[in-house]
């Protein structure tokens, strides 16, 4: 039994170095498919990211589109601004 918890810690220390290696900009796409490795046992989140998506409606597509446009267009508010609005 003690082997298997040297073989874990080993492992778990490899990983931590894997991550140390990790160029700046991957930080996110790790931290997400971790915590996506973590919560895999779970049988809700299992059932739910097994769901099929379903397809948007047109109403949602032109949501989709029309905050696009806002975004390319340079109309949008910083998270800040916004708790400032809804005085968070």
């Amino acid at each position: 039994m003690e082997a298997k918890a040297k073989d874990k810690s080993t492992l778990r220390d490899e990983i931590h170095a894997l991550v140390d290696q990790l160029p700046d900009g991957e930080l996110s796409a790790a931290r997400r498919f971790v915590e996506y490795l973590r919560h895999s046992g779970d049988p809700f989140l299992k059932k739910l990211m097994e769901a099929p998506e379903e397809p948007a409606t047109e109403e949602e597509r032109a949501a989709i589109e029309e905050g696009r446009r806002a975004v390319a267009e340079g109309d949008v508010v910083s998270d800040e601004e916004l708790r400032e609005e809804l005085e968070v």
